[in-house]
C-alpha cells in the first residue's frame, strides 16, 4: 500500500501537531540561528517544521514539497505567517535560485529517495557560502529500537515484523550519508543523535485515536485496516500508562557547512 502523498484525503495528515521544543532547542544548539535570515524547508509536508523555523526568528522561510496536496495543507497550517511561502518542487530540482539561503532543512525526507547525490548537489547549489545544511532522518539502527512507554513506534515492528524489512531497507546508513555530503562539497559534517518528543498525550485514548487516523505516520499506511486494529489493541495492552504519555522518536541529524 503505502501513503499517497498526492491524495487530497491526506493533505492534512502532516499538520496535526507542532514541532516540540526539544527539536527547537537542539537546532538552536547546533546552528547559529541568529545569523539565519533565509531558510528552506525541503520536503516540508504540512509545514510543521516550516512554522518552527519561522518561530525561531528566521526572517523568511520557504517550504518546498513535490505534492500540491501537501502544500495545500501547509498553506492552511501556516496562513497566519506572513514570512512563510510555499512552492512546488522536488529535492533534485527545486527551481529556486542558487547561493541564496543561509539554512536548508530536510527532515524525514531522504529515506524516500535513492539518489542522494542529486539531492545533496541541489542543496549545495541553493546554499550561500557559509550556509548550513541540516538533514534529519532515521538510520536502520534507529528503526529497530524496542518499544516502551515513550518509544511507541517500536511497538509497530514488534507486532508486525514485516514492517522492519520495509523500514530498514529504505533508510541510509550514517556513514554513507556523511560520505556523500562530503562528496557534494559540504565541510565539517557531523552526526548527532536525537530523541525528539513527537507529541504529548493527556491520555491513552488520544494516542490510540492518533494511531487509528495514521496521523503523520507513513509507515502505518503499510497496514490494512484490520492489521491497524490489531496493532492498536497490542499497544493498548502493552502500554500500562494511561495518562501523560510523552511519545519520543529516535532520529539522526547530519549537519554540513558550505
Amino acid at each position: 500500500m503505502g501513503i499517497d502523498f498526492h491524495s487530497k484525503d491526506n493533505s492534512k495528515t502532516y499538520t496535526t501537531r507542532l514541532a516540540d521544543i526539544s527539536w527547537i532547542r537542539e537546532v538552536k544548539q547546533l546552528l547559529p540561528i541568529g545569523n539565519v535570515s533565509r531558510a528552506l524547508d525541503i520536503g516540508c509536508g504540512g509545514g510543521i517544521y516550516t512554522k518552527a523555523l519561522a518561530d525561531m526568528g528566521i526572517s523568511y522561510v520557504t517550504g518546498v514539497d513535490f505534492s500540491e496536496s501537501m502544500l495545500e495543507g501547509a498553506r492552511e497550517n501556516c496562513k497566519e505567517y506572513k514570512n512563510i511561502s510555499f512552492v512546488q518542487g522536488n529535492a533534485f530540482e527545486t527551481g529556486l535560485g542558487s547561493n541564496e539561503y543561509d539554512l536548508l532543512v530536510e527532515r524525514a525526507l531522504i529515506h524516500h529517495m535513492k539518489d542522494l547525490n542529486a539531492c545533496f548537489a541541489e542543496a549545495f547549489r541553493l546554499l550561500r557560502n557559509g550556509g548550513f545544511y541540516l538533514v534529519q532522518d532515521r538510520t536502520p539502527e534507529d528503526c529497530v529500537i524496542k518499544g516502551d512507554a515513550n518509544h511507541i513506534r517500536g511497538y509497530f515492528f514488534e507486532r508486525f515484523p514485516k514492517l522492519t524489512q520495509k523500514e530498514t531497507r529504505r533508510r541510509h546508513r550514517s556513514q554513507i550519508v556523511i560520505n556523500m555530503m562530503q562528496e557534494a562539497g559540504f565541510k565539517n559534517v557531523k552526526e548527532v543523535k536525537l530523541w525528539e518528543i513527537r507529541k504529548v498525550y493527556d491520555n491513552k485514548g488520544q494516542l490510540l485515536k492518533d494511531l487509528r487516523e495514521r496521523a503523520g505516520r507513513s509507515i502505518l499506511h503499510e497496514l490494512d485496516d484490520e492489521e491497524l486494529g490489531v496493532l492498536i489493541k497490542h499497544i493498548d495492552r502493552s502500554l500500562h500508562r494511561d495518562t501523560n504519555i510523552v511519545e519520543k522518536d529516535r532520529w539522526t541529524i547530519w549537519i554540513g557547512e558550505k
